[in-house]
């Protein structure tokens, strides 16, 4: 989100009628303040729209096949990272109760009135600016760490095909972690590294070379090959490995590369 008195903010839709989705992106193109980043039908996909994106508001419905709505809340909650403003927009009133405990920060029903939008798009602004007064963004510098590692290490510890690799740093293209593993891909091998969190592993590197790019990826700022301008003017990486693997932008660090490239 930006810093703002009348900037506009994002909005994600997630509703498995496609209909509903059109509706409210409609409504939403009312707001000059709003811009509809993106829409999902299903909570599995709203999980993978929120990393993504990282939108600033969630109108979330409730019933959904899979992963209902108020799981995809505790699941956002519980796991930390980016935090929107959950609306749920649905036709049940009897989920108010449940949303208002899972600290889903407001409630609509269908079909969903202008006026009743134009309230909840209200009180998410000022949440949002309260927000952001309460917790300014970081620096536009790429060391995203605050705090200086105790230890830049040039070596990484690599497992792949049952042996123990030793990986210079400077060629090390990015590591992603995914279900708690933390896969390192270098020049020439791919393998799994012995941290346990991105985190862990970034601080032990130089934070003026290794970019935490998204929640799920740290990349290597000298070993991307591209920029590419993604969904609403957001972008990938695309990187210099031999798949040249795209990597997603969150929106924070979109701000930060836009600053620095001169986007």
């Amino acid at each position: 989100m930006q810093g703002r008195g009348v900037a506009t903010i994002s909005a994600l839709i997630v509703d498995d009628e496609s209909l509903a989705r059109d509706e409210l992106e409609y409504l939403l193109s009312g707001f000059s303040d709003v811009e509809v980043c993106g829409s999902a039908s299903n909570g599995i996909e709203a999980l993978e729209k929120i990393d993504a994106a990282e939108p600033d508001i969630v109108f979330l419905d409730v019933q959904m096949p899979g992963l209902d709505g108020l799981s995809v809340i505790k699941q956002v909650r519980e796991r930390g990272g980016h935090q929107p403003y959950f609306i749920l927009a649905t036709a049940y009133d009897q989920y108010a109760v449940e949303a208002f405990q899972l600290e889903a920060l407001d409630y609509v029903l269908k079909p969903v009135e202008k006026e009743r939008l134009a309230l909840s798009v209200g009180r998410a602004q000022k949440w949002l600016q309260e927000r952001a007064v309460k917790n300014p963004p970081p620096s536009l510098e790429l060391n995203v760490p605050q705090r200086a590692p105790a230890l830049q290490r040039t070596k990484v510890l690599v497992r792949a095909q049952g042996r123990n690799f030793i990986v210079d740093a400077n060629e090390i293209i990015y590591a992603t972690i995914d279900n708690g593993l933390i896969t390192v891909v270098a020049s020439n091998l791919e393998g799994i590294s012995n941290y346990r969190t991105i985190e862990e592993l970034q601080s032990n590197l130089d934070p003026e070379v290794f970019w935490r790019v998204h929640r799920s990826y740290l990349v290597n700022i000298n070993r991307i090959r591209e920029v590419i301008p993604w969904f609403k003017s957001s972008y990938q990486l695309k990187m210099d490995d031999k798949k040249q693997t795209e990597i997603p932008v969150s929106r924070v660090q979109t701000k930060k590369l836009r600053a620095l490239l001169k986007l």
